[in-house]
């Protein structure tokens, strides 16, 4: 620590030579030597204290937190016990002896938990033509909601999207066909999550089977693919088209400008094929209309000869139908003499 006094003398020294006094009378005056004075010159002491005119601050000896004694025994507890919460540890500590707060104790435990390794990620692909994905998104548009529907076929990652008012069966049928359409054939599998349209009842975790819904497998039966479930909150199951559902917020959504239903499906074709389906996908390095044209579209199953034709759904140009009514008949009424008067003089 550096004694106060022999600052204030540094500074008055600086003083004095700024008023032109020789170092030996400044030594008389101060009662200090003159090699003093000689050393603080070359050291540049005098410098420092005149530019900053502030006295120096008395180094503090800093106490050891209350907490260093204890974290052996924080280190021993999370070892055997990984998830213990530093509440369990405060009051651990508390009954050992420690006499400090709560606060620094979480900072020091989220600092040194041991943290399990992440598991690893094992990236399941799929032969050409095997499998596609399908999920809807929501969005929200000046002119409201619009639900987007996703295909992505697994092995090319080639993408289909289509805007809809709704998110229901009907919607599921005329995207899943025009997507079909869009990709000259049918994969032998499509993954679904569990919407009610496709899933009613899910009964794998109690033993029991996956309950499709009848309609949903007629169709699928008449496209002549698969129905595959994921189980619920298994996300990474669908990691092919729930990735594409981010991509396409943050690369087609995203700071676009949309008037109408038709303007905004339209900008979602030309953006399919301007950029998502031509870009070097991350995953298989390759672009995904070419790898699709080059392996997968004849690995797809032929398409039928005709559309499905639901056992429930009425399709949507039907118009509902009207009771024609009947032409109005006016009936003249007489009395009953009139009647027997024309009987009379008929006989």
């Amino acid at each position: 620590m550096v004694p106060l006094i022999k600052w204030e003398i540094r500074v008055l020294l600086g003083h004095m030579l700024e008023q032109g006094l020789t170092k030996a009378a400044i030594a008389r005056q101060l009662g200090i030597n003159r090699r003093t004075i000689n050393r603080w010159i070359a050291e540049g002491q005098l410098d420092r204290d005149i530019e900053t005119g502030e006295m120096p601050h008395p180094v503090r000896r800093s106490k050891p937190p209350k907490l260093e004694p204890f974290k052996p025994i924080i280190h021993a507890r999370l070892e055997s016990y990984p998830e213990l919460t530093a509440v369990r540890l405060f009051d651990e500590l508390r009954a050992a002896g420690y006499t400090g707060g709560i606060s620094q104790l979480r900072v020091y435990v989220a600092q040194v938990r041991p943290r399990p390794a992440p598991e690893p990620l094992v990236r399941f692909e799929t032969e050409p033509g095997h499998q596609a994905q399908v999920d809807f998104a929501e969005f929200t548009f000046p002119w409201g909601k619009r639900y987007a529907l996703l295909l992505v076929l697994g092995y090319s990652r080639l993408l289909w999207l289509r805007f809809y008012p709704k998110q229901d069966m009907r919607t599921l049928f005329a995207g899943l066909e025009e997507a079909f359409a869009f990709f000259g054939g049918v994969p032998r599998e499509i993954l679904f999550d569990q919407m009610a349209s496709v899933i009613t009842r899910d009964l794998r975790y109690q033993g029991g089977k996956l309950v499709e819904n009848a309609e949903f497998l007629r169709f699928a039966a008449h496209w002549g693919f698969r129905v595959r479930a994921c189980r619920p909150y298994r996300a990474k199951t669908k990691g092919k088209v729930e990735r594409p559902i981010r991509y396409v917020r943050e690369s087609f959504v995203y700071a676009r400008d949309f008037v109408s239903d038709e303007d905004l499906n339209d900008q979602a074709q030309r953006w399919l094929s301007t950029v998502a389906n031509v870009r070097k996908h991350r995953t298989t390095l390759e672009k995904p209309l070419e790898r699709f044209t080059r392996d997968e579209q004849v690995a797809l199953l032929a398409l039928p000869n005709r559309r499905y034709q639901s056992l429930i759904l009425r399709p949507r140009s039907a118009a509902p139908s009207t009771v024609v009514p009947l032409p109005r008949i006016s009936v003249e009424r007489r009395p009953l003499k009139a009647y027997a008067a024309i009987a009379a003089g008929a006989l």
